[in-house]
């Protein structure tokens, strides 16, 4: 199956470039409510699953244990900026199980974001674990072990308890069978496992209803995703995507981006979860369609629809400020 061009990219009166891609929205029973392009397709999530990721934490005591707030359940589904607050409540996470920097294997990398980057080279030698945009859910990964007492050494692996617990999580929320030959290793070193797209967005909209979850499993994803929409700059940070999302609706949308133009995202008043992927992993193309998907769900708010179709359609400004283009999603959202 051909997916669709769900986004174009002009230079001038030119379309320069266009973005082929896959949507699907369903409720918690999973019944689709919209979708485009192929949907059963496996996808790597990334880091659009990290909500799913961190369900351990929550479940398992180690939050509570450790006194853990909302911004550091929120940091511990993030792929952060790298910025001196997210750096700061990694740490913090870390001290709360006795643990610090040095037990971290998720490596270390300077800023993706041009601004946090400078301030970094400015008064860094070299960055730490600290700043690796993964740091917070690998701290959630650390206060699990702990508190479960299951030795922390070599957590990144694929048999070692973390990971494997992780496994039947995300196994349970998707239906989807996860092993060896649908198993990546993503960039911070964990397992990653391409899913159906179909099933992704219905994992996500169980934890965003708590359809089908047993008690616990439904209170600790409600707390995750309250925590995200509650603090959306631990999330991300500041000017990135999932922030910019989730303040435009503050309280009433939960997005997750993930590397390779994948986006996960719920709006739990109305029981809907979306699941996305840009084919040829355009971040922004993605982001244009989280935009206009969810935009969708609010054409009877003028306002929101318009705040959020302002990020699906956007135009593109060179070093001098000069209006060059346009990115745009196409007349397929218009079904």
């Amino acid at each position: 199956m051909s997916n669709p061009v769900l986004v174009d990219v002009t230079r001038g009166n030119l379309v320069e470039s266009r973005h082929r891609g896959m949507v699907i929205v369903v409720d918690g029973d999973g019944k689709t409510v919209f979708s485009l392009g192929d949907t059963e397709a496996g996808v790597f999530p990334r880091s659009a699953c990290k909500a799913m990721q961190a369900l351990p934490l929550v479940e398992s005591g180690a939050a509570d244990a450790y006194g853990l707030s909302q911004k550091a359940l929120a940091l511990a589904c993030a792929s952060h900026s790298g910025e001196p607050e997210h750096v700061a409540m990694a740490a913090s996470m870390l001290a709360a199980a006795g643990r610090d920097a040095s037990v971290l294997e998720c490596g270390a990398h300077w800023s993706f974001e041009q601004k946090p980057l400078i301030e970094q080279a400015r008064t860094l030698a070299q960055p730490t674990a600290l700043h690796n945009n993964c740091s917070g859910k690998h701290s959630g990964f650390i206060c699990a072990a702990c508190h479960t007492g299951t030795d922390t050494k070599g957590y990144v692996g694929y048999d070692h308890p973390v990971q494997q617990e992780i496994r039947g999580v995300m196994e349970a929320l998707t239906g989807a069978a996860l092993a060896h030959d649908n198993c990546g290793v993503d960039g911070c070193s964990i397992p990653t496992y391409a899913v159906p797209l179909n099933k992704l967005a219905h994992g996500f909209a169980k934890m965003a209803t708590g359809t089908g979850l047993e008690p616990v499993r439904a209170g600790a994803s409600r707390r995750l995703i309250e925590a995200c929409m509650a603090e959306p700059f631990y999330v991300a940070g500041t000017g990135r995507a999932c922030t910019r999302l989730m303040k435009t609706a503050p309280g009433r949308i939960f997005a997750k981006t993930g590397a390779e133009g994948v986006f996960c995202a719920a709006i739990p008043e109305k029981g809907l979860a979306i699941a996305l992927k840009c084919e040829d992993g355009a971040t922004r193309a993605a982001e244009a369609m989280v935009a206009a998907t969810l935009a969708r769900f609010f054409v009877d708010e003028p306002e929101l629809h318009a705040a959020l179709m302002a990020q699906a359609n956007h135009t593109m400004r060179n070093w001098n400020g000069i209006a060059v283009g346009d990115v745009r999603v196409t007349d397929a959202f218009n079904r």
